[in-house]
Order: C-alpha cells, then structure tokens, then sequence
C-alpha cells in the first residue's frame, strides 16, 4: 500500500510493504510530522515506510522516517511489535537529530 498527502506544507509519502494501514496508524503519522515541524520549519517532505514480517517470532514489525530537508536528511528506524511505539520511538530519534542543527 502506498498513498501520499501534504500536511502544513510538507508532503508525507508512506509505504507500507504487503500490509494494509489502519485509519489510526495514518492519524499517528500525520502528528508525528506534525510534532517534528515543531523543531524544524524546513521540512519539505518525509518518507514513511512500514514493514511487517511475519514470518519473525519477535520484532516483527518495523517503521523508518526520512526527512527531506536541505543538507543531510535525518533518517531513523525502529524493529519492534507495535507501530504506534515504533513511530513514537523513530519521532524522538529524529527530534534529536534536529535538534542538534
């Protein structure tokens, strides 16, 4: 499944890989890029992908950000089992990356 949208400005582009995404999880990704403009005002777009192997016994699901701002993107990624803790845990990973700018 992959879909796009702009929110405030910056175009999310998510993937998720042989999963179909609930309406909640899409509703905790728009606030995450949400809560991540917050820290930097820059941000032209990011890149969600979403993956859920199931053929692993733990960790099965894993969630990666991009963010498109100028020079280096921030990217982070987090394995898990819960999407809703993963996009929290990679949204702090990548406020501390802008931060540090």
């Amino acid at each position: 499944m992959q879909y796009s949208e702009n929110i405030t400005g910056i175009k999310i582009n998510v993937q998720a890989v042989d999963i179909t995404i609930e309406e909640d999880v899409k509703d905790r990704i728009r606030k995450c890029v949400t809560r991540l403009s917050r820290f930097y005002d820059r941000i032209e777009w990011a890149d969600v992908y979403l993956e859920d192997k199931s053929e692993k016994k733990t960790l099965q699901k894993q969630v990666s950000i991009r963010l498109g701002i100028p020079g280096n993107d921030p990217f982070a990624s987090a394995y898990g089992d819960n999407f809703h803790m993963l996009l929290t845990d990679v949204e702090d990973k990548l406020k501390r990356q802008l931060e540090k700018r």
